[in-house]
């Protein structure tokens, strides 16, 4: 039992760590870009190491081929195209495509 309460503890405290590396990637990036790369890569490989999943909020906001922080019309292009929003990384060159879905507000 006591085995099951430390690794919730752990993944908890990988979230934190997670989301402050975010907080610290986007603080990070006007100045360098590559430090705020460089909290990216350390955050995916927490969450790799804990097994975690990156919240979506988070996993939107990096390139998953470079690791670069994303911020549109810096480094990342935004377009819309037949329901999809297609997420274009300006350093590599790499597309994401997420569905664009409208909220259901009657």
């Amino acid at each position: 039992m006591a085995a099951k309460a430390r690794k919730t503890n752990h993944r908890r405290l990988a979230r934190e760590r997670i989301e402050a590396l975010f907080r610290q990637a986007a603080l990070f990036y006007p100045e360098n870009p590559e430090w705020s790369r460089r909290c990216v890569e350390r955050a995916r490989k927490i969450a790799m190491r804990q097994r975690v999943r990156i919240d979506r909020r988070f996993k939107r906001r990096f390139c998953r081929r470079c690791n670069a922080y994303l911020v549109p019309g810096a480094n990342m292009r935004v377009r819309i195209h037949r329901g999809c929003v297609i997420v274009t990384c300006l350093v590599c060159g790499h597309r994401s495509r997420y569905p664009a879905v409208r909220s259901q507000h009657g």
